[in-house]
């Protein structure tokens, strides 16, 4: 079993994920939220400070990409490898209309040739060992049907699977049946993501693809930071720090504030506090009238005087 970190756009970069892998290295591999392709002449590869390897010194990433066309894509993998990578994502899943309607992200499912032609170009003039990271279609199932049936025929890596329609973006019940198909006629490994947000619920997931490996968690980890060791201790004996989980997410909370001060300017820190306790208010219980309280603070000491006081006050359903 292997457990990875999902790419969320604005929150999972690399001050998050250095500060996650020194408090729990449970999960020791993450696709970094997506850089848009470029082509060669426009490429500012000191500007991509999230990939840079420098500021990755903990978990192994694997960078993300985000586009439709062909020679760009290349153009863009080949700066990546010029850094290192060896590995690089294609993002096909995300379903942000101002993504899906420029026919990325998730928009390019209902078009597999374009698919394919991106999967086929980088295949042929590069090295990079090319993954997809993609949902069952953007507006009906059948989309991904077609592409896993056409990249079957490409040296991929693996592709990860969220098990739900663009359209839906993160609401309703995930199609288990259809990703059960879909991991089954894929001639590549799959990696599942989509809805672990507890235990059990991976509990459940895993007895019911037990041929699945590798279990990606995104959302769940911003609840709980340390959902995946809680996770591996189901089935291996606890190699984490055994301190009360409470106290472990004020220590991982300090740490992470103090790193986005090192990192960034106040305004920068204080949203990327904020995205975080979207998640955390979750985790945490808050009620509207507690969310509002927080989320209307423009200060970053104060947000974080405030927040602090949630963390050392309320028990919560994880901890």
């Amino acid at each position: 079993m292997r457990l990875w970190l999902a790419p969320l756009h604005g929150i999972t970069l690399y001050h998050f994920r250095n500060c996650l892998y020194r408090h729990t290295k449970t999960i020791k591999t993450a696709i970094t939220p997506f850089l848009p392709i470029q082509e060669v002449t426009k490429l500012r590869v000191k500007r991509w400070t999230d990939v840079l390897p420098e500021n990755n010194q903990g978990m192994k990433i694997i960078p993300q990409l985000i586009g439709n066309n062909p020679t760009h894509f290349v153009d863009t993998v080949r700066a990546l490898m010029d850094l290192g990578y060896e590995q690089i994502n294609w993002n096909i899943g995300c379903p942000a209309a101002q993504i899906t309607r420029k026919k990325r992200g998730c928009g390019l499912m209902p078009y597999p040739q374009m698919v394919e032609d991106v999967v086929r170009l980088t295949t042929q003039q590069t090295s990079c060992h090319l993954s997809l990271k993609m949902r069952l279609g953007l507006y009906d199932a059948s989309e991904s049907l077609d592409i896993i049936h056409r990249i079957n025929n490409y040296p991929l890596d693996f592709l990860v699977i969220h098990p739900r329609l663009g359209i839906q973006q993160y609401e309703g019940v995930p199609d288990w049946e259809a990703f059960e198909e879909r991991s089954q006629m894929s001639l590549h490994p799959i990696v599942y993501s989509g809805d672990i947000n507890s235990v059990e619920i991976f509990q459940q997931l895993s007895s019911r693809f037990p041929k699945i490996q590798d279990w990606m968690l995104g959302r769940g980890i911003l609840q709980n930071p340390f959902l995946a060791e809680q996770i591996v201790a189901m089935s291996e004996k606890p190699t984490e720090d055994a301190s009360p989980y409470s106290q472990r997410l004020i220590n991982f909370y300090g740490d992470l504030i103090e790193t986005l001060r090192e990192h960034r300017n106040e305004k920068g820190a204080l949203a990327n506090l904020k995205e975080l306790w979207h998640y955390l208010s979750v985790a945490f219980q808050l009620d509207e009238e507690e969310q509002k309280r927080i989320f209307r603070i423009n200060e970053l000491n104060h947000f974080i005087q405030e927040t602090a006081h949630i963390l050392n006050t309320k028990n919560n359903i994880y901890y």
